[in-house]
């Protein structure tokens, strides 16, 4: 265990200094092969721009005053001294907690020269953005490991932990993850979806497809084990406790043992699906639970089966596991779906989903394998105009009945590239009184610094958008701005690493797509 942090700073800022996808995975995996495998964990996380301990209870105004004093003149911290005070800090509860965290990382700073300084504070607030994002670390690791990248995102997507992930990869090569399946009460990244401009577009691509309505609700994934039952989110956090009406759900189905994906959505009395916002409502509640089930109670509906009774599916085709959820549960748990390669039924299809009060409709193809956390075009979401997820990286103060309420949103793209959010614009437009107070208390949590008239935050809320077009702009750096855009909703699910791309963006425009309603 002898990795300097200087070794690791030096690694970072050389990575930040070039755009090239491969020199970067170059340079990490020249960096894990030197790391020994307890320091494996720490380097792979903090070169991803994490901090391993997650939150450490430390904000802006503590880490401006720890930053205080002098840098060290001579680098002499050991990549694992900074892992273990950060794991002391994470560590420290109770009265008096705010100071001990402080002082405990007072105490690593003074050791840190300039430069290791700013990657340790960029670190703590989640700024370390490089441009080494999970994609190019799964690429770095796998050519680190000397194997290829497939079996390496396939563990990860098992795992859902780049830091197991690595170190048995680097360890063990592809041998130690193949023994990686889905397991019982350890959540999988979820499968995600690419877009299609239309119905034509999505069935040019699939040919015959699975089709099924596009719940706007919240991704949850199911684990039974006889009378144990667990619910996670999209995000792989264990919600059972806020949810019990889910959980009865599978206490109830005959089935011992399953793993089953699917949305849960708050219903009006005339069955239409309440908006994203009010469904999560319930999510991570542990006060007030039954109360809330009376008021707002939770309606499941699954379109996928991954275990069942001891044998993983993942790896099966979508039609066969789907055909494993019909066999499973009675046809109200199952998501509406139809199988057809004709356009008019499909059109049918989608203006009955549109009708019914959803988003759209999915498309899938048929013979696919479940790519857990991919997004590949396996899957196709299907909506009648175009959205995107952004990023908000300030806000302004309203005025008139807004007047002390943060309002106007400035709105960004990731760009993986540098792992920065590119500003596409602003809008006030969609934000009810209820979501004005809401993100003016969030983000106000969440501020960095701030002027006369804007409120600047850390890029970590992702909030859905909807737009008629895109159009070129001088005033935004990517050249391009969002004409009328308006919230939808705030994807409270969602970290900003899955927020779309300025890739994305660009796309939209260069291809002249503009947003409109599928034919009736």
């Amino acid at each position: 265990m002898t990795m300097k942090l200087q070794e690791t700073v030096e690694v970072s800022q050389r990575i930040a200094a070039t755009s090239r996808r491969l020199e970067k995975i170059g340079l990490l995996a020249d960096f894990l092969r030197r790391l020994s495998p307890d320091e494996i964990p720490a380097g792979v996380s903090y070169l991803s721009g994490n901090l391993r301990q997650g939150k450490i209870g430390v904000g802006y105004a503590s880490l401006r005053d720890t930053l205080s004093g002098d840098p060290a003149p001579e680098p002499s911290l050991l990549l694992m001294d900074v892992d273990a005070a950060f794991a002391r800090i994470a560590a420290t509860s109770g009265p008096g907690s705010a100071s001990a965290r402080a002082a405990l990382l007072r105490g690593l700073l003074t050791r840190a020269t300039s430069a290791e300084r700013d990657f340790l504070a960029r670190l703590v607030t989640g700024e370390l953005r490089q441009g080494s994002l999970e994609g190019i670390m799964v690429e770095a690791v796998a050519r680190a490991a000397g194997i290829p990248a497939e079996p390496v995102r396939r563990a990860l997507m098992l795992t859902g932990n780049l830091e197991v992930t690595a170190r048995v990869a680097l360890q063990e090569g592809h041998a130690g993850l193949s023994r990686f399946d889905i397991r019982l009460f350890h959540p999988v990244q979820p499968m995600l979806a690419s877009t299609a401009e239309d119905v034509e577009d999505a069935l040019a691509t699939l040919g015959r497809a699975a089709l099924e309505y596009k719940l706007d609700g919240a991704r949850m994934q199911a684990h039974k084990s006889g009378s144990d039952v667990r619910i996670f989110t999209r995000q792989l956090n264990d919600v059972t406790e806020s949810v019990p009406e889910i959980v009865e759900v599978l206490e109830a189905l005959p089935q011992r043992e399953l793993i089953l994906d699917g949305e849960a959505l708050a219903l009006r009395a005339d069955g239409r699906p309440h908006p994203f916002q009010i469904t999560m409502r319930r999510f991570g509640r542990k006060l007030d639970v039954e109360r809330m089930r009376e008021e707002l109670p939770l309606t499941s509906f699954f379109f996928d089966c991954l275990f069942r009774d001891g044998r993983s599916f993942i790896d099966s085709a979508e039609e066969e596991r789907f055909s494993l959820l019909r066999d499973s549960l009675p046809e109200r748990l199952l998501v509406p779906r139809m199988i057809t390669d004709a356009r008019e039924e499909a059109l049918a299809f989608s203006r009955s989903a549109l009708g019914a009060g959803h988003e759209g409709i999915m498309a899938k193809a048929p013979n696919a394998p479940y790519e857990a956390g991919g997004r590949g075009k396996s899957w196709l979401k299907i909506k009648p105009s175009h959205t995107l997820d952004l990023v908000v990286l300030a806000a302004e103060w309203g005025h008139g009945r807004r007047r002390g309420r943060l309002s106007n949103l400035h709105l960004g793209a990731r760009d993986p590239a540098s792992g920065q959010f590119v500003m596409l614009g602003k809008t006030f437009k969609g934000l009810t009184d209820e979501m004005l107070a809401w993100q003016t208390q969030r983000l106000l949590a969440l501020e960095t610094s701030r002027d006369a008239w804007t409120v600047y935050v850390q890029p970590e809320l992702v909030v859905e958008v909807a737009f008629n077009d895109i159009q070129t702009s001088p005033h935004y750096p990517a050249g391009l701005a969002l004409r009328f855009a308006r919230v939808r909703s705030y994807r409270t699910d969602k970290p900003p690493a899955q927020a779309d791309t300025i890739e994305t963006v660009r796309t939209i425009y260069q291809d002249g797509l503009s947003p409109r309603q599928n034919p009736p």
